[in-house]
Formats: C-alpha cells, sequence, structure tokens
C-alpha cells in the first residue's frame, strides 16, 4: 500500500507542468495558409464563378501568437470557395475570406525566406494567401486554386524603449519602479524568461513604452543562452536604455568576472556582432546599485572611462573590445531598489525620445516654434493699416 502511494504522488507530480513552460512566451509560430478555389462558370449562358476568399492578417493590439498556435497546431487555414455559376444565378457570389488577428510587431515570412510584409499599425491588413479566380471566358469557365503555402510570423516587440543588460542588473527591477508593469523579481539570474512590456506615465498624461528583455550572456549574437530571441526585439525599438551593475557581472565559475565597465563594453559588443545598426540608435546608460558601499568612485570612474574611451577600451581583453563604441546621450547612476535618480532617468528617456522625434519628423512644427515663426513674421511685416 505504501508502494502505491508514493508511485501514485509520483505520478501527480509528473503530470504538472512547470509554471514557466505554461507561461512561455510565444513569438514564432508557422502556419499552412490555402486561399479559396474559384467557382466554375457557365459557358452556356457566359457565367462568371465566385472569387475564391482571401487569408489575411490583420494588426490588433491585444492579440497573441499563443492564441493562433492554439488554435491552428497541426491544421490547414482554409478560406471559402466560390460560388459556382448557375442559371438561376449567373455571378456566384466569393469565398469568405479569414482574417487572422496578429499582434503588432508582427513580420510575416514566406516559404523561401521573403518577407512578406510588416504589420506595425491597428487594423492593418496583409493578404497571406490569395484566393483563386473564378471561371470565366480567359479561364475556360474553371475555376483556379488559391495559394497554398506555409508562412511564418515572426514577432517583434514594439516599443519606445528597450532595456539592454546582463541577468540580475536590476532590468525588472527598474522597470517595475518606473513604470505600471509587474515583472518577476528575484536576486538570481535569468528571472526574466520572457519580456515585459511597460508604460511610463508622466503627470502631463504623456506615456512611453518600455520593453525589459530577457539578460544577454556572453555569446549571444550567436544564439548562445536566448540570444536572437532576445537581440531581434530590440530591433523595433527606437532608444535603447544599458542597465549595468556597479558590481559588475559573472555568469558562473566558468566564466571571467567582468567590471561594470566591461560589461557596457560587452554588451555593445554584442549588439555590434548582431547587427551594427543597432548602434546608431540614441542611447542612454543607467549604472544601477549606487546604494551599496563604494558605488560613488565606482560610478566617477566609468564616467571618465566612457568620456575617454580611446585610452580606456585597451585595458580591457581585446576578445571583448567592441569595434564601434555606441555614443551615450546620458549617464546616470541610479537605486533600483531605493528609487534614486528614477525621475531623473524618466526625464532623461523622454527627453531623448523628443529629439528622436524632431529628428525624424522634421515638418512637424511645436506649437512654440509656430508661434514663435508667426511673430516673427509679424515684426517683419511691420503694423498693418486697416
Amino acid at each position: 500500500m505504501v508502494f502505491l502511494s508514493r508511485t501514485w504522488f509520483a505520478v501527480k507530480e509528473i503530470k504538472v507542468p512547470r509554471k514557466y513552460l505554461r507561461t512561455r512566451f510565444i513569438d514564432t509560430v508557422r502556419i499552412h495558409v490555402k486561399g479559396g478555389t474559384g467557382g466554375t462558370g457557365l459557358p452556356k449562358f457566359g457565367g462568371l464563378g465566385g472569387q475564391g476568399g482571401c487569408i489575411y492578417c490583420v494588426g490588433k493590439e491585444k492579440a497573441d501568437l499563443r492564441t493562433i498556435m492554439t488554435k491552428y497546431r497541426a491544421k490547414t487555414i482554409t478560406a471559402g470557395h466560390g460560388e459556382d455559376s448557375r442559371k438561376t444565378k449567373i455571378v456566384g457570389n466569393p469565398g469568405a475570406d479569414v482574417k487572422l488577428e496578429v499582434p503588432l510587431g508582427v513580420t510575416i515570412y514566406g516559404e523561401d525566406g521573403r518577407v512578406l510584409g510588416s504589420i506595425d499599425k491597428e487594423d492593418q491588413t496583409i493578404i497571406v494567401a490569395r484566393g483563386g479566380p473564378g471561371g470565366n471566358k480567359e479561364n475556360n469557365f474553371l475555376g483556379h486554386y488559391g495559394q497554398v503555402h506555409h508562412i511564418r510570423l515572426d514577432l517583434k516587440l514594439i516599443a519606445d524603449i528597450g532595456l539592454v543588460g546582463f541577468p540580475n542588473a536590476g532590468k525588472s527591477s527598474l522597470l517595475k519602479v518606473i513604470s505600471r508593469a509587474k515583472p518577476k523579481i528575484a536576486s538570481y539570474p535569468f528571472t526574466t524568461i520572457k519580456p515585459n512590456k511597460g508604460t511610463i506615465q508622466y503627470d502631463d498624461l504623456r506615456q512611453i513604452t518600455i520593453a525589459d528583455l530577457p539578460g544577454l550572456i556572453e555569446g549571444a549574437h550567436i544564439n548562445i543562452g536566448l540570444g536572437h530571441k532576445f537581440l531581434k526585439h530590440v530591433e523595433r525599438t527606437k532608444l535603447l536604455l544599458f542597465i549595468a551593475d556597479i558590481e559588475g557581472f559573472r555568469l558562473s565559475p566558468k566564466y571571467p568576472k567582468r567590471s561594470c565597465f566591461e560589461t557596457i563594453m560587452l554588451l555593445n559588443k554584442e549588439l555590434e556582432l548582431y547587427d551594427e545598426e543597432l548602434l546608431d540608435k540614441p542611447a542612454i546608460l543607467a549604472v544601477n546599485k549606487l546604494d551599496l558601499e563604494g558605488a560613488d568612485e565606482i560610478f566617477e570612474s566609468i564616467k571618465h572611462s566612457l568620456k575617454n574611451i580611446n585610452e580606456a577600451i585597451k585595458t580591457i581583453p581585446e576578445e571583448i573590445r567592441p569595434e564601434r563604441v555606441i555614443k551615450f546621450e546620458d549617464i546616470i547612476g541610479i537605486s533600483a531598489l531605493k528609487g534614486t535618480c528614477i525621475n531623473e532617468l524618466k526625464l532623461a528617456l523622454r527627453k531623448r525620445l523628443d529629439q528622436f522625434a524632431d529628428e525624424n519628423n522634421p515638418n512637424i512644427i511645436e506649437p512654440s516654434k509656430l508661434l514663435r515663426k508667426h511673430q516673427a513674421i509679424i515684426r517683419e511685416r511691420g503694423p498693418q493699416v486697416t
């Protein structure tokens, strides 16, 4: 009886999946799509068969890839077939379209790896499988099959700011204190195993989105650790927020201990090796855990090293030396645990995003600038007599 009880409880434990497996973030889904077949025409009366239905992807803010994967796994998504022409109805009705709701930030790839399109806006629509034409004089009144192929939906998070850092640097703690997100926080590396997205709310109701992504490790550019699963999400952000632990980082006894300055350079190198264009994005550096003893002196040395980067970079190992050093717009010391200098960081993030918007939308004129321009025109013309 004792043996049976132990066996029963062991089976029960095996059946319960681990929590992180149940909530695994899905950012890539492969599905099979088939456009509807066109209806047959009626030669005797010149009747036209209905067009086969198409399959569309439609952008929706609240959609997720998990729903698509669960609903259509190992299935073919098929649009409706066009109606045949007949004596009582010369023109057949078109087949029913199928609209797949996908999250914003999805890129759609064909079987050959060709990009079919990207969805970045609400209700933006892309056809992924066209329906076949209905029967008519040009095709001998025979309806044609619709397109049939596999497509891949690849999600890259869209956020204003992307958090970049090593495990346990305090990214999740910062996200919690700076926004309304509630990420999991613990004192061991790799607490974050899926992206979290938060919103920074300002007093004037301005909102900025920020994404906390799983921590990088050395070799992420060649897909070590979470590798590309993390790095691809950085591509859709406007600004990079580097966060570094003032004490540096060591993944395990097998890896060398990296100082805070070395971790910054290593993060720089990983982004450079993955996609050098990422270094063109505006970036801010937040050095975390300034509440620790002796942190102020280390922080000053880091600022000095970044100011004199050409000399400082020669002091770090060659294997972690980037070819091109990213330029930080601001360097701010913070304590995510104590909330020190968080408001200063929020203002810096907003300022840099506004500058980014001005540089990328030169035709947009702020109301204050418009008023000054109008006043200058009045001064040039002088008083008007009526």
